[in-house]
């Protein structure tokens, strides 16, 4: 599971501006995810070992985002963001890879569920007016507790806990996704686009792995 909260957002700007902020985050949101994918082609045949270790590297990358924004601009950062992409593909590749043999059909209805669950929400997240900061620090102290959770399925057996661990994920990240939106409509600085397309990025990352499990059938 990945997650990542940007700085918080400042009011509104112009509707250039917004526009402009709009089109560089979700084309920058395409090609992490095109980078992804790739990532994932190449680490289909890693060893878990080999996961883990990129995964690792993968947030890192995340970490060092918020420094290069602050001390060297978009350049770097956009950099670690592909970056980012790359390894978290390198990281999933093998689960990904194990779902496309046992269960091909899943992993595209996780895709299309993924594509009309960040749509729709979005969309509702761009669009209200309602501020929606509560639902964000409630929604992130939730992941911690489903963090939690799932350590404890490490060592304890729940029976149906991997299909309420992934119906638990998809309404936190519902909660998440609504925040991430409409920050990005109310952030004013052009140059936190590569933070807020982590966030978006990892939101559909981890409801597409949600849906993973659920249509692969709770598998691990």
């Amino acid at each position: 599971m990945y997650q990542y909260q940007a700085p918080g957002y400042a009011p509104s700007m112009s509707r250039d501006q917004t526009a402009t902020l709009f089109s560089q985050v979700m084309s920058l949101v395409a090609v992490t995810a095109g980078i992804f994918a790739l990532g994932c082609y190449l680490g289909r045949n890693l060893t878990a070992g080999f996961s883990i270790v990129f995964f690792i590297v993968g947030l890192g990358c995340l970490i060092a985002m918020n420094f290069a924004v602050r001390r060297s601009g978009g350049s770097a950062s956009i950099v670690l963001l592909c970056a980012m992409g790359l390894f978290l593909g390198l990281a999933t590749g093998p689960a990904v890879a194990y779902y496309t043999t046992t269960s091909p059909a899943a992993v595209w209805e996780a895709a299309g569920a993924t594509g009309l669950f960040i749509l729709g929400l979005g969309a509702i997240g761009y669009t209200t007016r309602k501020d929606l900061s509560a639902l964000g620090r409630i929604s992130f102290f939730a992941l911690i507790g489903l963090i939690i959770f799932g350590i404890v399925l490490i060592f304890v057996h729940i029976p149906a806990a991997n299909m309420l661990y992934s119906i638990l994920g998809l309404v936190i990240f519902a909660g998440l996704t609504l925040f991430d939106f409409q920050r990005l409509r109310r952030t004013k600085d052009l140059a936190a686009a590569p933070l807020i397309a982590a966030s978006i990025f990892l939101d559909a990352l981890n409801v597409f792995l949600f849906f993973l499990r659920i249509f692969g059938g709770g598998r691990e």
